[in-house]
């Protein structure tokens, strides 16, 4: 089992290598059969390591020992139970889906093989991210899957556009990460170590440990979550480090999917659930991130129903539904967010993949404005298509349903500061999802179609290569909900991957009011729950809105916007964040940096330091060659002078 566990991050390690170097000698279809075997490979063995850690068997193996400073070592490990051998699985499955999707996506554009590199070392980062047993891989992960990130945002890097936004994503990571590294070493500080193990046993004990600083007197154990949550705000895109992940779109439609799904967003909610045995011991740090959540789930969803962009309706989805996740790790429902970080990785993957499809069709127009009528001529991908927004919608029996009531549910069960406002802010959310879900769905595939007569009838459903993913992706988005919902909100599904102290243990409150049901009948049981309560009529209602606004009554809409014109402005205007962070941040970066330019780099430096140490030499060297002037005389009269001047000195004294 250890060579399995260390083959599977080191086959799509390779992948990305023979690509990556030899890809002009291997051709295109080398390339991506090489990346496909690969990330297949690392699937089928990450679906065997699942299973024997269903069947009770956990490992914490060291592979090899990186660097020994000060007595303390920095290893490369692995730990696998069953939070890590969960997302193995997701990252590798969606993965698998997002490269045989990229081959009919991809296949015009002449960095077909750099790309799937790109994807299969995007893979192999997330891999090592999840897999770690130590904080020093863990940043190896979260740094890798940032810089590779940069590179796939970037990969059409003839557009400015995309220079500029993987910049973005670049800079507000390097924010988040900023903190994510001073919350390890402020562990490492606390501590003496880096290794899960050591410091997850010692915390209980250090949990009153305080420090002295400007702002009064913390807990260490705060301090340190807080920093921690700081690097996940970077990646999972909570506000206010959010402004990058709508921008990424500037990417390929394959990669966009991969960000969103499985990898990199997700970074970090898996990084807090590893350390519910730190975020337990802090009810300040879990208000922060409950409240944070809630924030980001409502007010990105209400941004995603003014944007035409159908990638990026379903990037502020995105957005929103990380916020719910967020929400459920502030509650203490760890295990919930997990299971909607599951259930997410599905049917996102699903609708991005979706409107690749649609977007292959509508020969690369992404503005729903020119779209309509797409449901004859793209049965399939409509379809799934649908399947994926009734998920993200939270209909049942469909997956999201399942994972966002049980995190409606934990968070009306929480009894810590802000729990009220998170409440309000996801019921309120889950109209505003179905609304945006639906308005996609109806501006796309219904009414009648906007775009010019030549791409009308040129369009058609998507090859196979494309089809058979939405297909797979579909089949999960549907299923997912009725297989984990027991094991996960009833059941001990994550063991002791994740900790709980008893009095935050929501989802035991949960599970209380399923007792006595067991299998089909529990789901079931959940699905009547769910009807009778606001958030599945809150869903219909949004649906049945979205289908007068954009189907019966199209002019409506537009009247709203008039209506609501200051709202609707700021909504189009993103809150002002953008602008905000480009005054303030961006150009006051270039004023400080003109100012430091002119005054201290030209002036101090330059002028005052270097330039002036050269001309003073220069100065009292013209004097002295005056002195110097090879003449006996003007010697001798000097010496005369000195002489006198010494004799001075003497009388005087």
């Amino acid at each position: 089992m250890k060579n399995i566990y260390l083959a599977i991050p080191l086959v799509c390690l390779a992948a990305s290598i023979i690509c990556g170097l030899f890809g002009k000698a291997i051709g295109r279809r080398g390339a991506h059969s090489i990346t496909i075997a690969g990330v297949t490979l690392a699937c089928a063995l990450s679906l065997v390591v699942y299973a024997d850690v269903r069947s009770g068997n956990l490992a914490n193996h060291t592979v090899y020992t990186w660097a020994l400073s000060g007595g303390i070592p920095f290893q490369i490990g692995f730990l696998i139970d069953q939070l890590s051998a969960t997302m193995m699985v997701i990252v590798t499955f969606v993965s698998l889906m997002v490269h045989i999707y990229t081959i009919g996506y991809m296949a015009e554009d002449p960095g077909y093989q750099r790309f799937f590199c790109y994807i299969s070392l995007f893979t192999f980062s997330m891999l090592m991210l999840v897999m770690s047993n130590n904080f020093l891989q863990l940043f190896f992960g979260w740094e890798a899957v940032g810089l590779v990130s940069y590179l796939l945002i970037g990969f059409w890097f003839e557009r400015d556009s995309a220079i500029f936004a993987n910049m973005k994503a670049f800079l507000v990571n390097r924010i988040g990460d900023f903190g994510f590294l001073l919350g390890i070493a402020a562990i490492l500080y606390v501590f003496g170590s880096v290794d899960y193990a050591t410091v997850f046993a010692s915390a209980p004990f250090i949990q009153e440990a305080t420090v002295i600083s400007a702002f009064g007197e913390w807990q260490w154990m705060t301090v340190i979550c807080l920093l921690l949550f700081v690097g996940a705000m970077g990646k999972s895109a909570q506000v206010p480090l959010h402004v990058w992940l709508p921008d990424s779109m500037e990417g390929p439609t394959p990669i966009s999917a991969l960000i969103h799904a499985a990898t990199m967003v997700t970074a970090g909610i898996f990084m807090v659930a590893r350390m519910s045995p730190l975020f337990e011991f802090s009810e300040t740090a879990l208000s922060v991130v409950l409240v944070i959540g809630a924030t980001t789930a409502i007010f990105m969803a209400l941004i995603g129903l003014v944007q035409n962009d159908i990638k990026r309706v379903i990037a502020y989805s995105t957005l929103s539904q990380l916020g719910y996740m967020t929400v459920a790790l502030g509650a203490s429902a760890y295990e919930i967010a997990m299971f909607h970080l599951g259930t997410h990785a599905f049917f996102k993957a699903l609708l991005f993949l979706a409107a690749g499809s649609v977007i292959i069709a509508m020969r690369h127009e992404q503005d729903m404005r020119k779209m309509g009528g797409l449901r004859a001529i793209m049965p399939i991908t409509y379809i799934t298509c649908a399947v994926g927004a009734l998920a993200l919608a939270g209909i049942p029996p469909f997956a999201g349903f399942f994972s966002k009531d049980a995190i409606i549910e934990a968070v009306h069960h929480s009894d810590i500061w802000g729990a009220q406002y998170a409440h309000i802010a996801v019921l309120l959310t889950v109209f505003v999802t179905a609304f945006y879900s639906f308005r996609l769905l109806f501006m796309t595939f219904h009414g009648r179609n906007r775009s010019s007569a030549s791409v009308i009838r040129q369009a058609h459903e998507s090859p196979n290569v494309v089809i058979l993913p939405l297909v797979a992706l579909a089949i999960p988005s549907v299923f997912a909900g009725f297989m984990f919902f027991g094991p996960v909100v009833v059941g001990d599904y994550f063991g002791d991957s994740i900790f709980i102290l008893r009095h935050h243990d929501v989802a035991q409150e949960i599970a209380e009011g399923f007792s006595g049901n067991t299998g089909f009948a529990l789901a079931l049981a959940a699905i009547w729950h769910g009807v009778l309560a606001w958030p599945f009529w809150l869903a219909a209602s949004g649906i049945l809105a979205a289908w007068y606004c954009y189907c019966k009554n199209t002019a409506l809409p537009a009247k709203i916007a008039r209506a609501s014109a200051p709202f609707y402005r700021l909504l189009v205007n993103k809150y002002g964040f953008d602008e905000f962070y480009q005054a303030v941040f961006a150009k006051g970066a270039v004023v400080v940096g003109k100012l430091l330019s002119q005054h201290v780099d030209a002036g101090l430096i330059d002028g005052a330091l270097v330039n002036g140490t050269a001309n003073t030499i220069s100065g009292f060297s013209a004097i002295l060659r005056h002195i110097q002037t090879g003449y006996t005389y003007h010697y001798a009269f000097a010496m005369i002078l000195g002489l006198f001047g010494l004799i001075t000195v003497f009388v005087w004294l």
